[in-house]
């Protein structure tokens, strides 16, 4: 519905404007904290080969058991143990006619989520240890929960109603009231958990099996995670002497 001072087939602007009696003074709030991770993500890939299906299916099953059980003897440490995709594929010959199978390839993937930084070495270096066994991480992570991301953004909260005293204290004035709060892009905002993820800071190394006997645990520095947070924030104010 149009009011009476809007033309027919004009619409009502989206952005809110002040009035001399009520000045308003839209600003933005920014927060970016640097903290530790919480969790680290780590992915095992366990193979065989053979030239039976059922041989290869019997060697990956103990294989991929081993490397569960050892996951399962670090207790508390381990917060999460998925088990991802599975396959069996035959590998055909490149020469002679018709359609030989030369050999089979099974894999298995699992996902490891620890909070126990200390065990995450001494357990990287023996799953790599183990036969035909590739791990790949450590990817490190806040919870989506963290008290991180409220921290960042009471921040942004703060920062933007500083901002907007200072630009009222310039006019020799001081804020009325808090008209709007709203994070950036709510109006268009991505599925939860899309923006985080883009956003996290990772990295990846990969360890193959055949690291000699008894080889020390693995020194990983757990990498700072950096939390962003923004805000849009619209105030009235009193009206300035000008």
């Amino acid at each position: 519905m149009t009011s009476p001072s809007e033309a027919p087939g004009e619409t009502r602007s989206a952005v809110p404007y002040g009035t001399p009696d009520a000045p308003r003074i839209a600003v933005r709030g920014e927060a970016h904290l640097e903290v530790d991770p919480e969790i680290a993500r780590i992915g095992i890939t366990v193979s065989a080969r053979g030239t039976d299906r059922r041989d290869a299916l019997t060697d990956l099953t103990r294989r991929n058991a081993t490397a569960l059980d050892l996951v399962k003897t670090y207790g508390d440490a381990v917060e999460k143990l998925e088990t991802g995709a599975f396959s069996i594929t035959p590998e055909l010959t490149k020469h002679g006619r018709g359609e030989r199978i030369r050999a089979y390839h099974g894999r298995v993937h699992i996902t490891a989520e620890l909070t126990d930084f200390t065990a995450l070495g001494e357990l990287t270096t023996r799953l790599a240890d183990l036969d035909l066994t590739r791990v790949d991480g450590p990817w490190w992570a806040l919870r989506p929960d963290s008290p991180a991301h409220r921290q960042a953004r009471q921040q942004a909260v703060r920062e933007a109603v500083q901002r907007a005293r200072e630009y009222a204290e310039a006019l020799g004035t001081t804020l009325a009231a808090l008209v709007e709060l709203a994070d950036i892009g709510a109006e268009n905002a991505q599925p939860y958990g899309m923006e985080a993820k883009a956003a996290r800071s990772m990295r990846t190394m990969a360890f193959d099996a055949g690291a000699p006997e008894g080889a020390p645990a693995l020194d990983l520095e757990p990498e700072r995670q950096h939390v962003y947070a923004q805000v849009n924030a619209r105030f009235t104010m009193s009206p300035p002497t000008l």
